[in-house]
């Protein structure tokens, strides 16, 4: 159980690594296509970029099932909870919190919120493929504290 319990956990901090490696060099670079979307101003709830959730959801989803049903890959599972536990929080932070995509009122006074959510609103000054930076997601370096 607390073998489980520890792979949830790094996969869960190592999925930023990897978010912030997708996100720099997959949905700025080749998958233009699917995130352009989210850089830019889009009619309606939906954009292309949310394809992205779908696929996630699809690996998150697969390794849970196989590592409960093939038993030799049983550390599938805990690696596909980690990951899920990884998209919840990043819907409540990147798409409640930061893009407001699910209307109400919340004003963030912790300094680490504040700082996570400015460096993504520097990342999305730059509405083309190349020159944005800051590319986590639930990690923003201290050069983005508010001063």
């Amino acid at each position: 159980m607390m073998l489980n319990v520890v792979i949830i956990l790094v996969t869960f901090i190592g999925m930023e690594g990897l978010a912030w490696w997708t996100h720099k060099y997959i949905m700025h670079g080749f998958m233009w296509r699917w995130h352009h979307s989210h850089h830019n101003h889009h009619s309606g709830f939906l954009e292309r970029n949310d394809l992205f959730s779908v696929v996630f959801s699809f690996v998150a989803v697969g390794t849970v099932i196989t590592g409960f049903e093939v038993k030799p890959l049983w550390f599938l599972a805990p690696i596909g909870i980690g990951v899920t536990l990884y998209g919840i929080f990043y819907f409540i932070f990147h798409d409640i919190i930061v893009h407001r995509r699910i209307k109400f009122r919340f004003k963030p006074h912790n300094p680490y919120l504040k700082r996570i959510i400015r460096a993504h609103y520097v990342h999305h000054k730059v509405h083309k493929r190349d020159g944005a930076e800051a590319f986590g997601f639930l990690y923003a370096p201290k050069k983005y504290q508010s001063r």
